[in-house]
């Protein structure tokens, strides 16, 4: 459902395009500010391929002879989350002598099913879904797969029907919570205490996705204790473009009024919302412009100031630990249950939390930690996927 593309045109590299079956688009600005220069996705640069090729492994993931096959369908290979996704994913498949395979759904349903018949024919034995344009729409896919006992991984949003084993996300309404009750606090920085009255400018995606929705609904609640302020939304539709367009007519609308800019996906929408500010004469340093997902542009947003506090999305380790799930179900391990804590020494993502599934008939949801930046983590953190895939 989260429509979510970069403020630019992004090379998916060779040996993700090699394995990518069906094309991927990417966007750009016609805004009139300035664009960030192109970024070029890396080949296979996770650290955990290092291990792949060791002797075993192949054969850890291959019953009778046979190598198991998990098929990913994604929603738009030429963001950044994606490719995150996706380099997470296929890392993970070498190193444990599975082969992968990815179809680019281009946020077509139509697309989405079809591409599940097809691997449906070739008898994949695991499937990841990798954002759903359609919860509802999917849910037909979903069941084709169940019947087949096809075990299911979904991650960053998830279909609302048929058995999904594992949902692997983070929370969106409580990391919104966090990332704008980080953003209050500076506005009470510069206030000398006090959180002022006025108004907060709220660049949302597109108002008919779930994660928008979850986006506003954190950001209500983190401002509630604070009725002197005051909410109005834009709608960024997950575009730049959108994004400056809207923050310009706000800024223009509300004029001095307005004390705290609040965009729900700074990845995507920061570059625009920043440069409407910029646009008009004014400081985004004095909006603590803030939300949740980083991608390369927010890391540099973040670094440069211009961006106050944003949590990220762990992109890269949703898809490393969904391989390895399907990895225990193909070994006939059993799955975490509801109420486990998964640990894991020195991951960002670490504690997370099991949960049910409210949104399928059956399976769990795991809820990953992420990290609030440059508060809890550094931009140049090693750690972050934004620096394992792009560097610094």
């Amino acid at each position: 459902m989260k429509k979510r593309r970069t403020w630019m045109a992004v090379s998916v590299a060779a040996a993700l395009a090699a394995t990518v079956l069906a094309g991927c688009g990417g966007g750009s600005s016609a805004t009139g500010a300035a664009a960030p220069a192109a970024t070029e996705a890396p080949a296979a640069t996770v650290a955990a391929t290092a291990a792949q090729g060791a002797e075993g492994a192949a054969a850890a993931a291959t019953t009778g002879g046979e190598k198991k096959v998990i098929g990913m369908l994604v929603k738009d290979a030429s963001t950044e989350y994606i490719q995150a996704m996706i380099e997470g994913a296929q890392a993970t498949a070498d190193e444990l002598g599975f082969e992968l395979k990815v179809i680019d759904g281009g946020y077509d349903t139509m697309k989405f099913l079809d591409a599940i018949n097809q691997y449906i024919m070739e008898e994949i034995d695991g499937f990841i879904i990798a954002a759903v344009e359609d919860p509802v729409a999917i849910i037909p896919g979903i069941e084709a797969l169940n019947e087949k006992g096809i075990p299911v991984m979904s991650l960053d949003t998830c279909p609302s029907g048929g058995k999904v084993d594992m949902f692997i996300t983070f929370d969106i309404v409580e990391s919104t919570k966090r990332a704008a009750t980080q953003m209050v606090e500076g506005l009470k920085a510069k206030n000398g205490g006090v959180v002022p009255e006025g108004v907060v400018i709220e660049i949302t995606g597109a108002l008919v996705d779930m994660f928008a929705q979850e986006c506003s609904e954190g950001l209500k609640e983190a401002l509630a204790p604070y009725p002197q302020l005051t909410i109005v939304q834009g709608e960024g539709k997950w575009f730049n473009d959108d994004a400056f367009a809207r923050t310009g007519d706000l800024l223009t609308r509300y004029g001095d009024e307005v004390v705290a800019i609040y965009c729900q996906t700074p990845d995507i929408m920061g570059s625009g919302t920043v440069a409407a500010i910029e646009n008009a004469g004014l400081d985004p340093a004095d909006y603590f412009v803030s939300g949740i997902c980083i991608g390369s542009e927010g890391r540099e947003m973040l670094k440069s100031g211009k961006l106050y506090a944003v949590v990220e999305q762990p992109a890269l380790d949703s898809a490393i630990l969904a391989v390895r799930y399907l990895k225990d179900v193909f070994d006939g391990k059993p799955l975490p249950q509801v109420g486990d804590e998964i640990t894991e020494e020195g991951a960002l993502w670490s504690p997370a939390y099991i949960i049910e599934n409210e949104d399928v008939d059956e399976g769990v949801t795991m809820i990953l930690q992420g990290p609030l930046v440059p508060q809890d983590a550094d931009p140049d953190d090693p750690l972050l996927w934004e620096n394992i895939l792009f560097g610094k």
